[in-house]
């Protein structure tokens, strides 16, 4: 079965090349944002899925290896992938929607509760290209009510 790609998996190979980011996260009430800093490499796996290996420092810890995978289903008309990373067992799948204009892209996942052990909430992490060298990463958690908090962003700048 072969596949042939479509426009929407095109928008993928904007995020092909070899990144460093900046982060910083929200660590709770009363504490000072943590800040960290690490690179990325994204490469083609063919020409519908692309391959984000990155790693980094992140606050409580110390260095983790992360990767992500992200490709276009065109049957669910939606982007989907997987991220995982070094500090935790949670295998997260993702399903996503591009914007009209093409720079926005939200990423839907459910994963464990930063706020009740044992329980799951709802994320949302939004890629945002800003222009050919330079994107961010916004991650969201769903609360009480329905509300929105961010979180955690990152500014990635390409370097190749």
């Amino acid at each position: 079965m072969q596949t042939k790609p479509q426009k929407q998996h095109k928008w993928l190979e904007k995020l092909v090349g070899n990144w460093k980011y900046e982060g910083e996260a929200e660590m709770g009430p009363g504490q000072p944002r943590a800040k960290w800093t690490g690179r990325e490499s994204v490469r083609p796996l063919g020409k519908l899925w692309v391959i984000a290996e990155g790693e980094g420092e992140m606050p409580g810890s110390g260095m983790c290896a992360m990767q992500m995978t992200l490709g276009y289903d065109p049957r669910k008309k939606g982007y989907v992938g997987t991220w995982l990373g070094s500090m935790m067992d949670m295998l997260w799948t993702y399903d996503g929607k591009l914007d009209r204009a093409g720079k926005v892209m939200t990423l839907s996942a459910t994963g464990p509760s930063m706020l009740a052990q044992g329980k799951t909430a709802k994320y949302r992490d939004v890629i945002t290209i800003v222009d050919k060298n330079h994107r961010t990463l916004t991650s969201f958690m769903q609360g009480k009510g329905g509300k929105w908090t961010k979180f955690m962003t990152a500014d990635y700048r390409r370097t190749k």
